[in-house]
C-alpha cells in the first residue's frame, strides 16, 4: 500500500507535480489516483479562482474530491475527513496509490495525523455567532488570541467561522490546545508527506502573476454565473480569495485594480501561513520548485519512493 501527501503553498505547482508523479508510477506498473485537499476546489463551479484542473488536463488520472458542494454548502473539515479517508481506504484497497494533493493545512492534517474533531454544542455556537455578528471577527480574533495564541496565528482573521469553531472548543474542553492539532501527531496510516517549497521571493512573483491570470481568464464571468446559484450568499464559499474580490467588484465596492491588489495582498499573506503549517511537518520531503530538475517526474518519483 501506498499513501503519499503532496503539499506545499499556494503556487508552488501541486497539482502539476502530483500528475508527474501518477505518470511515473504508470510506467512501473502502478495506478496513481488523486483525492483534493484544496478546500476550495470542493465547490462546483469554482474553478478559475482554484485553479482547478480541467477534465483534459488531467491526463486521463484519476481525481476524487473535486466539484462535491454547492457554492451555497459549508465546507467541513470533519466532513472532508470523513470522505477523504474513504476515498483513501478505497483506492488502497483496490492496490492502487493514493496521492493526497493540496494546500489547505487543517484538510490534509485532518485525513493524514489521526486527529479526532471534539463535538459541538448549539447554545455555545449561537451565542458565539451572534457575537461574531455583533462585532465582527477582529474582537473574537482577539480574545482567541489572548487564549491561544498559536491557535490563533493558524486562523485568518477574517474567518469568523473558523474563529467561532475555536472558541466553540475551547470553551467546550476547557482546554486551549483542544482547538489545535497535537505537536505530535500520531499518523491515521502510514504515509509519505512530500513538500514542495519556493524562494519567497520567486514564489510572490509566481502568486502575482497567477492572480493576473485569473482575472485574464474570466474570473468575474465565472463569479457573475455563480451569483445566481448563490454564490453571495454562501457561509465559506463567498469568502473565498478571488472571489469574494470579484464579487465586489461586480457590486460595484471595488474597481478592478482594487480587487486584483486586494487578492495579491491576501494570497501573499495565505501562502505565509501555509509555509508556516507545512513547515511543522518534520517528516517531510522537500523539494525546491525553483530548481527546474525537480519538475521531471523521474525525481518525483525518487523524492517519494526512495
Amino acid at each position: 500500500m501506498t499513501f503519499i501527501a503532496i503539499v506545499g503553498a499556494t503556487g508552488t505547482g501541486k497539482s502539476e507535480f502530483a500528475l508527474d508523479l501518477a505518470e511515473a508510477f504508470d510506467r512501473v506498473g502502478r495506478v496513481a489516483e488523486i483525492v483534493n485537499a484544496d478546500a476550495m476546489q470542493l465547490y462546483r463551479g469554482m474553478d478559475i479562482g482554484t485553479a482547478k484542473l480541467s477534465e483534459t488536463e488531467r491526463r486521463g488520472v484519476p481525481h476524487h474530491l473535486l466539484d462535491v458542494l454547492g457554492v451555497t454548502e459549508v465546507a467541513s473539515v470533519a466532513a472532508y475527513q470523513r470522505d477523504a479517508r474513504a476515498a483513501v481506504d478505497d483506492i488502497l484497497d483496490r492496490e492502487a496509490v493514493a496521492l493526497l494533493v493540496g494546500g489547505s493545512g487543517l484538510y490534509v492534517s485532518s485525513v493524514i495525523h489521526d486527529f479526532r474533531f471534539p463535538g459541538t454544542d448549539a447554545a455555545i455556537r449561537a451565542r458565539l455567532e451572534a457575537e461574531l455578528a455583533e462585532i465582527g471577527p477582529g474582537l473574537l480574533h482577539a480574545r482567541l488570541r489572548a487564549i491561544d495564541g498559536e491557535t490563533a496565528a493558524s486562523v485568518d482573521p477574517q474567518n469568523g467561522r473558523r474563529i467561532v469553531r475555536a472558541l466553540e472548543v475551547i470553551e467546550l474542553t476547557g482546554e486551549p490546545k483542544a482547538a489545535r492539532l497535537p505537536d505530535t501527531p500520531v499518523p491515521w496510516r502510514e504515509h509519505r508527506i512530500v513538500h514542495l517549497r519556493s524562494e519567497r521571493a520567486r514564489l510572490v512573483e509566481r502568486l502575482d502573476a497567477r492572480v493576473a491570470r485569473m482575472w485574464e481568464q474570466g474570473l468575474v464571468d465565472e463569479v457573475r454565473s455563480l451569483v445566481p446559484l448563490g454564490l453571495d450568499r454562501g457561509v465559506t464559499a463567498r469568502r473565498a480569495i478571488g472571489y469574494a474580490q470579484a464579487l465586489a467588484q461586480l457590486q460595484g465596492r471595488m474597481s478592478q485594480d482594487e480587487a486584483i491588489a486586494e487578492t495579491r495582498r491576501l494570497t501573499r499573506t495565505y501562502a505565509r501561513r501555509q509555509v508556516g503549517w507545512f513547515g511543522r511537518y518534520r517528516d517531510a520531503g522537500t523539494i525546491d520548485v525553483d530548481d527546474g530538475v525537480a519538475r521531471g517526474a523521474e525525481l518525483a518519483h525518487q523524492a517519494a519512493l526512495d
